[in-house]
């Protein structure tokens, strides 16, 4: 699960890390690095084995984007076929149903903010910058940000991101809600790992669904989502995971899942 020219994937003990691996052009995103995002994605949604996902830049930066350098669209239907080839793994990650944790440090633009908005948690260095500049060039956002972005920072601070195609540090994607943490550059990737481990210790079956039923939230209403909790609950009820966590609760035993994700927080 290793492409060494665009993207470094590493699995140690059910965590899959996947590297954006183009430092010298701040990891822009081209068609061979689209590709191994593609077939990595697959491969992790098919491997219960892996309970947790991060995604991290080599280097000093996430993502800057799409590579312009391999944007020559001749006419609309071939831009569209462009952006349909990404939609399927987009869309995949953005429901995957284990944890997914995004580490940024230095430039997530573009496509890169839109990737890293693909994740449940992102974690940041002081260093970093977000940016939809899609504006500038004549474009609108895509990977999925305008979907994602409204939903993570609401509408109108979505509106003023995308129409203004300003950027935005790491403090102020924090107060926006953007970034769940910042965290000092040397120890960013070891907290998004740390964050990784502790999510992807929950019961696979509750996360699972309780992500499932967060996604559906927004354009559903309360009887819909009522009636997906008793659905969910019955089968979470059913699960050896709570077994073992209701027995270690009355026995006062360690439990099972434990946030934070460290004693240092």
């Amino acid at each position: 699960m290793t492409d060494e020219e665009s993207l470094h994937v590493e699995i140690v003990e059910g965590v899959a890390t996947l590297t954006l691996n183009r430092p010298q052009q701040k990891n822009a995103l081209n068609t061979a690095m689209r590709d191994a995002l593609r077939d990595s994605v697959q491969r992790i949604r098919s491997d219960r084995a892996i309970r947790a996902v991060v995604l991290r830049g080599a280097g000093s930066d996430f993502c800057s984007g799409g590579d312009i350098r391999g944007m020559n669209v001749s006419n609309a239907e071939a831009g569209r076929n462009r952006m349909d080839d990404l939609h399927g793994w987009i869309a995949t990650l953005a429901e995957l149903d284990r944890p997914v944790v995004a580490s940024v440090d230095g430039v997530a633009y573009g496509a890169g903010f839109s990737l890293a908005l693909l994740a449940d948690f992102i974690v940041a260095s002081p260093r970093a910058r977000f940016c939809m500049p899609f504006i500038k060039v004549g474009l609108i956002p895509d990977c999925g940000a305008q979907y994602t972005l409204p939903r993570v920072v609401g509408m109108a601070r979505a509106r003023e991101l995308i129409y203004s195609a300003r950027e935005i540090g790491a403090e102020e994607a924090r107060q926006m809600g953007a970034v769940l943490e910042i965290v000092p550059a040397d120890r960013l990737h070891h907290r998004a790992d740390e964050l990784a481990r502790c999510l992807g210790g929950a019961s696979p079956v509750a996360f699972g669904l309780a992500k499932r039923a967060l996604h559906q939230s927004i354009g559903s209403d309360m009887r819909a989502m009522l009636e997906l909790e008793a659905l969910g609950q019955g089968i979470a009820f059913t699960t050896g995971y709570h077994q073992e966590a209701v027995r270690r609760f009355r026995e006062k035993a360690p439990p099972m899942f434990q946030w934070p994700a460290s004693s240092s927080d």
